[in-house]
């Protein structure tokens, strides 16, 4: 059987975090940071090859802090995403913009090292064990390239103290495939509650709503989708959409609108947590302590 791939995304600026690189911040006692987490319970899922999807200024500061250390458990690569990585014809568009065009171009960025099937992860969340092992079950079962899975977590488990989130709220029918995703921002948490903006108006979500964290099992055949979509999403934006992104809820969701992907949706009841803002750290260091407390995790990982 080929790899069974740990895509990391990692190439994000991260402006909400204050300036920093968030992805690369320690949260464990050992210095640890969120993705040796993630490549940990990956691994114990059975997870064997890394790539990670950094920019190219990243690539020094990230191999001393994980990469060069992570090189000695597993099979590790690097793509690079950049914001002039696109087609010729499309060069006149990045004047004015500053930072690559989203997620949907960090996964094709892994299309020449990525051969076999594989997860999507965000580098600064942490997802919980059981989100890697129904993954990686549901990735070694025969498929086809229409065929997507995602791991779905529980809205009240993925939500900050410190501010609101955008997150892709789902609706599953009652064989647990996916028939709608949307992407929802400014969600908190209220009493008893999730509020929500759109179109300047308040929504209410159920805070047990399933949501996405881009967190997405995919094979090799969906690059070619995603070159497809990448070329229409250039040739629509106008010049003055300088903050346009190729995101993969949205693409997604436009390619189940079109019937041309069937989505199964995996749950998870695991509590995430992440590094959105900066004063998220302090949070999550606590959660990391928590797990170790109760045997989840080693006080030194990979040693």
């Amino acid at each position: 059987m080929s790899k069974v791939t740990l895509v990391i995304m990692a190439a994000g600026i991260g402006s909400r975090f204050g300036g920093g690189i968030k992805q690369l911040e320690p949260v464990g006692p050992s210095g640890e940071i969120i993705m040796d987490y993630s490549i940990y319970d990956a691994m114990e899922a059975g997870f064997n090859k890394v790539v990670f999807v950094i920019r190219k200024d990243l690539e020094k500061d990230f191999k001393e802090v994980i990469g060069n250390r992570i090189e000695k458990v597993v099979d590790v690569d690097y793509a690079f995403q950049e914001l002039e990585d696109i087609p010729e014809r499309y060069r006149g568009k990045l004047e004015g913009r500053t930072k690559p065009w989203g997620t949907g171009q960090a996964i094709l960025c892994c299309k020449e090292i990525v051969d076999g099937p594989f997860l999507v992860i965000n580098a600064d969340d942490y997802y919980g064990k059981e989100a890697y092992r129904e993954a990686y079950q549901e990735l070694i079962k025969a498929h086809t390239g229409t065929e997507i899975s995602m791991v779905g977590f529980r809205l009240k488990n993925t939500l900050s103290k410190n501010g609101t989130v955008t997150r892709g709220v789902c609706r599953i029918d009652e064989n647990s495939m996916l028939e709608e995703i949307e992407e929802t921002y400014e969600i908190q948490e209220r009493d008893g509650y999730a509020a929500a903006q759109t179109n300047g108006e308040e929504i209410r979500l159920d805070l047990d709503s399933p949501v996405s964290m881009n967190m997405w099992g995919l094979l090799p055949e969906f690059f070619g989708i995603l070159e497809t979509g990448f070329a229409d999403f250039l040739d629509k934006i106008g010049k003055d959409d300088v903050k346009a992104e190729y995101l993969l809820p949205k693409i997604i969701g436009q390619l189940l609108t079109e019937n041309k992907v069937r989505v199964k949706v995996l749950e998870s009841r695991d509590q995430w947590f992440g590094v959105t803002y900066k004063e998220d750290k302090d949070t999550v260091v606590q959660a990391v302590r928590e797990l170790i407390a109760k045997g989840v995790y080693p006080e030194r990982l990979f040693s």
